[in-house]
Parts: structure tokens; sequence; C-alpha cells
């Protein structure tokens, strides 16, 4: 199948396929009409799955060099079509064209880590004779495929996020049955391509579009998928965890992630990072900058700084190359980003930068003085706004950023290594960037969350991981004396 912007087919088993119901995919900046994809059904789900399981025998029975190879040629086929991938990015999502260049290129280092990663795929020897009945055994463990792995992918990273969900499984030995946002299906449309340019073998892959309501839960709920990964949003997460039942989950749920920054800090260097870490693709960012505790000797200044670039901050075009911020992924996002500022507003915030809305378009936004019952601080805004407050010690700030039931990621800016010691100590969150915004992640660390943003962990490494389990080989060796 070659991407033609208008009528697309889906990826049944390694098969393109189309259907006679339909769904519209439109660019969020100005409604217009992408392309038109199948609305797969649940007997389409169904055959998925019932395809998957001779999938995944054949995946399992891959060697490793040939997952390797398979691998390597889908992330050659991403970069040597790497523009084309970033203005699919841009056309059906939220990412401007610099933004979608750079999760292309990410796409291709995510694919070649699950490449380097399928050779560590590997158990260890147990010494069975550290307990009095394990005399005269040898044995080790070893890491096995879980055999069909369910994915469900949201519209912010609509190309990264889901090679997160298939690069692991093909290295791990797996089938994937992946279910895209289905605001942005077509990235995930053109990544199935380049696996079948890739000569992956037909049955491993299948990548549905539909919507969730009607394909969703028969994905999550069959007995023969063994795991769900889910990236989303909290109230989905827990109606999954709530319907999947006995097998491997793991989610990434969101946050309204934290950033301390106290006297000692270089306050350019944060103004910086963290205007970048508020607004990068709209605010449509699990780990991006909602809540800014600054220290009261710096606050002024900082704020000063912090507003000023934040109202620079150019909002327009996603293709022109000037453009900072593109619009939300739709008018009903940006009128709920608008309600919950508003929210604020009449319970006595402070509105410093932006707070208007055009259409999709919400503008770059900073509040203070926001009270910790409104729904911006408690909940994720998950849109361009972010809410500063003036603290009065290190301990105050690591107390209110561990107020929220979110746990994902958390900054701290300092030059103190005590500071940074107690911060790495007493946060609740699943990653601390010190001297950088909560808005930072390579594709090879392990990346999730504590209390309600997540189970589990991805990371190309750590992925493959939780895709597998261990099996124990024990030999009772004959006794010779």
């Amino acid at each position: 199948m070659k991407l033609d912007l208008r009528r697309q087919q889906m990826l049944l088993a390694g098969e393109w396929v189309d259907r006679t119901e339909t769904m519209e995919v439109r660019n969020p900046e100005n409604d217009q009409l992408v392309a038109i994809v199948p609305k797969a059904s649940k007997t389409d789900m169904e055959q998925a799955i019932a395809r998957a399981k001779e999938g995944a025998k054949a995946s399992a029975a891959l060697p490793v060099y040939k997952r390797m190879a398979i691998l390597n040629r889908a992330a050659d086929f991403v970069d040597a079509h790497k523009e084309r991938f970033a203005r699919t990015i841009a056309t059906e999502g939220s990412k401007t064209i610099r933004e979608a260049r750079k999760e292309t290129g990410r796409c291709v280092e995510t694919l070649r880590l699950c490449a380097e990663e399928a050779r560590r795929v590997t158990g260890e020897t147990i010494p069975f004779d550290q307990s009095p009945g394990g005399t005269g055994r040898f044995g080790y463990y070893e890491r096995h495929p879980l055999g069909i792995i369910g994915a469900i992918t949201p519209f912010n990273d609509p190309l990264n996020l889901v090679a997160h969900k298939i690069g692991p499984a093909i290295a791990a030995g797996n089938a994937i049955v992946l279910k895209p946002a289905t605001a942005t299906p077509l990235s995930a449309l053109l990544l199935a391509e380049a696996f079948m340019e890739a000569d992956l073998p037909k049955g491993i892959l299948s990548v549905m579009t539909g919507l969730g309501s009607e394909v969703g839960d028969v994905l999550i709920t069959h007995p023969d998928v063994r795991m769900v990964s889910f990236t989303g949003g909290m109230e989905a997460g827990l109606e999954i965890a709530k319907k999947a039942g006995l097998k491997k989950k793991s989610m990434e749920l969101g946050s309204n992630s934290p950033v301390i920054v106290l006297e000692d800090a270089q306050i350019e260097d944060a103004v910086k990072a963290n205007v970048s870490g508020a607004f990068w693709a709209a605010g449509q960012n699990c780990i991006g900058v909602q809540r800014l505790y600054v220290h009261e000797e710096v606050y002024d200044r900082f704020k000063e700084l912090f507003v000023k670039q934040s109202c620079a901050y150019l909002m327009g075009e996603k293709l022109s190359e000037k453009t900072d911020m593109g619009p939300l992924i739709s008018e009903k996002e940006a009128k709920r980003v608008a309600f919950m500022v508003d929210d604020a507003l009449r319970m006595g915030a402070a509105l410093l930068c932006g707070g208007k809305r055009r259409g999709a378009f919400y503008e770059p936004t900073v509040l203070e003085n926001v009270p910790d019952e409104c729904m911006l601080a408690k909940e994720e805004i998950f849109g361009p706004v972010v809410l500063l407050y003036k603290i009065k010690s290190l301990a105050e700030g690591i107390e209110r950023a561990n107020q929220s039931d979110y746990g994902l990621h958390a900054g701290l800016f300092t030059e103190s290594m005590n500071a940074v010691f107690q911060a790495i100590q007493e946060l609740e969150a699943g990653g601390v960037m010190v001297n950088d915004s909560s808005d930072f992640r390579i594709d090879a660390m392990p990346f999730g969350g504590t209390k309600q943003s997540g189970l589990g962990r991805e990371g190309v490494k750590f992925s493959i991981l939780e895709m597998t389990e261990q099996k124990v080989v024990c030999f009772k060796l004959r006794d010779n004396g």
C-alpha cells in the first residue's frame, strides 16, 4: 500500500484491506479532509486476533538475526522517507513540521534500539544448591514471548509511540494487534507500510483503524490477547484495567508534571527549558510542564522572563517553518482547555499571558495564584497552559509537587547537590530531571510513573521485558557416586 492521503486501507494480519464503512481524518488546523480510513468492526478485530495466533508462532520462531534485520529495514524505510512521515504527522495531528521531524527521527532511533535489544533477550543461571533440597541440580531461566500483544496508542505522538509498541513486540518474538488513535491513524498505517516493506511475515502485525468503543473492548478482553499495552488518559486506563482481567498490562496514563526552580538556579536556562516543556505539541504531552514552583527570591525575575518568552511563542500554520505551536487536536479539546482556564479565573487565578481560543487553537497561557481546589491545579490539562507558584523552600516545593494524584516526571533546577539528592529521594515520580524540565525523555530509558500515572515501564529494553515472561529450566543431575 502506498500512502494516498485520501482513501486508505488498514493492515489485517499483513494484508491491506478496505471496508465499506469508513471514518474521516481531518486536519485540526482548518478541518479539511485529509483521508478516509476503514472503520473496523468487531468481526474485523476478532479476525485480526485469530490470525495473530498463527502470527505469534511465526514471530517466536523467527531467529533473532531476522528480527533484527526486519527492525533495521523498517528503520531504514522511515529514514529514507522521513519528510513524508513528518508531513503526515503534521497534517493529521497537532504538531508543527519541526516537531514532526523530531518525532520521525526518534522513531528511527526507537526501531534501531529495538533491533539492538533483540539480541539481549537473555536469562541467567540459577544456583539451585542454595537450598538444601536443590543439591545435585543445575538450571537457568530464559525469556519467552507472551504471544499476542494488544496495543492502543494516542494522538499526540502518532508515530513514535506506535513504534514503541510494535518494535519491542517484534524484538521479543510476539504478534501485535494495534488500534491507533481515531484522530491520527495515518502515521501508524505508514509505519505498518514500513514493516511490510521490511518483509515482516504476515500475521505478526495488524493495524486496525476504528472506534475504540466498537473494537477496543474486543482487543482488551479477548482471552488470546496476553498483554494490553495502553498509552492514554487515566479514566480510559482505569476502565481497561477493570475489563482486561487476568493478563499483563502496561499503562502510561499521563500526569500534571511539576518543576521546582530554586534560588540558585540558572534562571535563563530554566525559563527556556520550561517554556519549551510547557508548550511543545500545544501542551498535549504527558510529561509537559504544568506546575512551576519557583523560589520567592527569584520568582519575579523568573516570571518576567517566562511570560515574555511565552507571549513570543509563535502560534500558527503547522507546515510553516517559523511556527512554534499548532492547534490542539480538535476544537472540542480547545474548548475544554478554555473551560478549565475560565474556571480557574473565576476562582481567583491571575492571567499573565494568553487565555484566548480561536477554533482549535489556544494561545500559550500562563497563570498564577491558581487555587489548589480548581481543576487546573488537580487534573492533567493536556493543553498549552502552565501555572506559576511561589515557594519559600525546597521542602515546600516537594510537598506541593507531591500533592498530585499523578507521578510521571518532575523537574528541578538548582546548583546544590544536597538539594538534588533530597529531591531524588522525596519526589513521588517515575523520573526526576535535574536542571531540565519534566519534558525530557530518550527512547532507551525506562519510562513510566507512580500513583495514577500508570503501571509498568516503557522504553525499548523495558518494554521488551514486559512483553516476555520467564521460564525456569532445572536439570536433576544423575548421582554417579
